[in-house]
């Protein structure tokens, strides 16, 4: 699906800017499984847990810059499904 002119204007980009196949690299944060697009140009550091020893986004770098909290995802799920089976939070597992 391409992408709309007038985002293509916003951005500054030239027409038909989004209607090809675009390919960067990108990762995935360990702590809320956003997929991070990597723009080769930024030059401020990227946030990095040493708890799980993986990239993080931006908010979670914040977040974990006033908390110095590591919580994975699978983690956070683990902590749910936990829940659910002690029946806790009006969950119920088949």
């Amino acid at each position: 699906m391409p992408v709309p002119e007038d985002m293509l204007r916003q951005a500054g980009l030239p027409r038909q800017a989004g209607s090809g196949l675009f390919e960067t690299s990108t990762y995935t944060c360990s702590h809320c499984q956003y997929i991070v697009i990597m723009n080769p140009e930024r030059t401020r550091e990227r946030g990095y847990c040493r708890g799980c020893d993986s990239y993080i986004c931006d908010p979670c770098t914040a977040k974990r810059a006033k908390d110095f909290s590591c919580k994975t995802f699978a983690q956070t799920l683990d902590e749910a499904i936990a829940r659910a089976q002690k029946g806790e939070n009006g969950i119920i597992l088949p």
